[in-house]
C-alpha cells in the first residue's frame, strides 16, 4: 500500500481536515520578425486588403504577463431572474494547484470542458512556475526559505504549466491561486498563519506569477495574456485551513470569494467579510450512512484511507461509487433547492486514475441536463451579485434536498417578498460579517 508524499505530489488540497464521514460524516512574445530568406528585393505579391490592427498588449513587469484587454470567450453579462423563475443549476468544477505534468490531465480537462460547454477554476499554485533552482525566493511564513510540502516541478513541467495557463485563459476559464507551499501539519501549517502570513504568501504567489521570465529564463514563450492582480478574485487554501485569517486580506485586496470552507452544505451561499463563501459541500455517499466532500480526495481518505495505490481489483467499485456520489449530490440539487454544487479536485492518478474517470463521466452525464450551467466560480459570483438580495435571501431558506412546497413560481413570486426579506443597512439576512 503507496501512502501520499506530498513532495513533488501536484496540487494536494484537501488534507485530512477536509474529510468528511471519515470520522465525523495568438499572442506574440515582442521577439522580432523574422527576416526574408531570398536576398534582393520581394517578389510582386497580388493586392490584399490589410487587416485592421490588433490593439497592442500593455506588457506588465519584465513580460512574464500582459494586460490584453477583455478575456475572450465569455458569456452575456447576467441579469435578475424573473419573479417566479426556478433557478438555473449551477455546476463549478475546480482544481487545485493546477500543474501540467507528463500525465496531461491540465490538458485533458481543458478538452473535456470544451466539449461539453463548461468553463472551470483552475486554482494555480504560485511555486509551480519558479524553478527548483530559485526556491530560495520563497520565504514561506513559519517555514524555512525555499521549503514546500508539495515540491517543485521540472523546468519542462513548468513549461508546459505556463502554456496550459495561457490556453486556460484565453479559452474563458478562471485563474485563481492555491497559494504556494502548502503547509498543512506542524507549527508552520497555514491553520496557523496571521493575516500578516496571508499577506505575504498572496504578494509571493502574483510575484512568481508576474516574474517567471526572469526566474525561468525562458524568453521564447509568450506572456500570460492576464493582469493576474486584476484576475485574482478567490481562492481556496490548502488542506482548507486558515480561512478565519485569510479573509480579512481577502476583503482588503478586493477579492470576491472564497472556496476554502471545509464542509458546507449544498444550500445557496452566503457572504462573510463581504466576500462570497463557496465551500465544498457534503454529499449523498453511496453505501453509506454518512455523507462526503465534493473532492476528489476525500473520496479517496473513506475508501483506501489515504493510500494512493491500493489493491486494484477495489477500482472499479470505488470509481462507481465516486461517480455516484458527484451524481447524487447533483441530482439532490437539482430536483430540489437548485443549490450550486461546488466540485474540487486535483490533476493526480491516484489509484489507477479512477478519480479522475469518476469527474470527467460525471460532468459529461450532468451536461446532458436542461437549465444546467457548467461556469467557473467567477460567472458564479457574477450571477450572484446580479440578483436581488431579497431572492437569494429567500433561496437561503431551503435546506439541502428541501423543494418549494408551492413550486418555484409561488415561492418566488410570494407577495411581501421585497419587505420581507429586503436588506436591513446594507447587510442581508443569512449574510455572516465576521467582526
Amino acid at each position: 500500500m503507496t501512502h501520499i508524499s506530498r513532495r513533488g505530489m501536484v496540487g494536494l488540497a484537501a488534507g485530512a481536515a477536509g474529510v468528511v464521514g471519515a470520522a465525523t460524516f495568438g499572442l506574440t512574445s515582442g521577439s522580432e520578425p523574422h527576416p526574408e530568406a531570398h536576398p534582393g528585393p520581394a517578389p510582386r505579391k497580388p493586392h490584399k486588403p490589410r487587416r485592421p490592427q490588433e490593439p497592442p498588449a500593455r506588457l506588465i513587469g519584465d513580460g512574464s504577463t500582459a494586460d490584453t484587454g477583455e478575456q475572450p470567450h465569455q458569456p452575456p453579462p447576467p441579469g435578475p431572474m424573473e419573479p417566479g423563475q426556478k433557478p438555473p443549476q449551477f455546476v463549478i468544477f475546480s482544481w487545485d494547484g493546477a500543474g501540467e505534468l507528463d500525465t496531461g490531465l491540465f490538458t485533458r480537462f481543458r478538452k473535456v470542458a470544451a466539449d461539453h460547454g463548461a468553463k472551470m477554476t483552475f486554482f494555480l499554485s504560485g511555486i509551480y512556475l519558479l524553478p527548483e533552482s530559485k526556491r530560495h525566493f520563497y520565504r514561506p511564513p513559519h517555514n524555512p526559505v525555499g521549503a514546500s510540502a508539495i515540491g517543485y516541478l521540472t523546468d519542462a513541467h513548468v513549461r508546459a504549466t505556463l502554456d496550459q495557463v495561457r490556453l486556460a485563459w484565453l479559452e474563458g476559464h478562471e485563474i485563481g491561486t492555491h497559494f504556494n507551499g502548502h503547509f498543512c501539519t506542524g507549527t508552520g501549517s497555514v491553520g496557523r498563519w496571521s493575516s500578516r502570513d496571508w499577506y505575504s504568501e498572496i504578494e509571493q504567489a502574483i510575484a512568481f506569477v508576474e516574474s517567471w521570465r526572469t526566474n525561468t529564463g525562458f524568453r521564447d514563450l509568450d506572456p500570460l495574456p492576464f493582469d493576474y492582480r486584476k484576475e485574482l478574485i478567490g481562492a481556496r487554501t490548502p488542506c482548507l485551513l486558515g480561512q478565519k485569517s485569510l479573509l480579512p486580506v481577502a476583503s482588503r485586496l478586493g477579492w470576491r470569494y472564497d472556496a476554502s470552507s471545509p464542509g458546507g452544505m449544498q444550500t445557496w451561499p452566503s457572504r462573510t467579510y463581504g466576500l462570497w463563501d463557496l465551500p465544498l459541500q457534503a454529499m449523498p455517499f453511496p453505501g453509506h450512512g454518512f455523507e462526503v466532500l465534493s473532492m476528489d480526495y476525500n473520496m479517496l481518505a473513506n475508501q483506501s484511507v489515504r493510500a494512493t495505490r491500493s489493491d486494484p481489483r477495489n477500482y472499479p467499485g470505488w470509481e462507481r461509487q465516486a461517480r455516484e456520489a458527484y451524481l447524487s449530490g447533483f441530482r439532490r440539487a437539482y430536483e430540489t433547492n437548485r443549490a450550486p454544487l461546488f466540485i474540487g479536485n486535483h490533476f493526480e492518478e491516484w489509484n489507477g486514475g479512477i478519480y479522475m474517470n469518476a469527474v470527467e463521466d460525471a460532468l459529461k452525464r450532468i451536461a446532458d441536463h436542461q437549465d444546467v450551467r457548467l461556469v467557473s466560480f467567477r460567472h458564479f459570483v457574477d450571477w450572484l451579485d446580479a440578483q436581488d438580495p431579497a431572492v437569494l435571501a429567500k433561496l437561503r431558506t431551503l435546506a439541502p434536498g428541501e423543494a418549494p412546497a408551492a413550486g418555484w413560481q409561488e415561492f418566488l413570486a410570494e407577495p411581501g417578498l421585497q419587505k420581507r426579506f429586503a436588506y436591513d443597512g446594507g447587510k442581508a439576512r443569512g449574510d455572516r460579517f465576521v467582526r
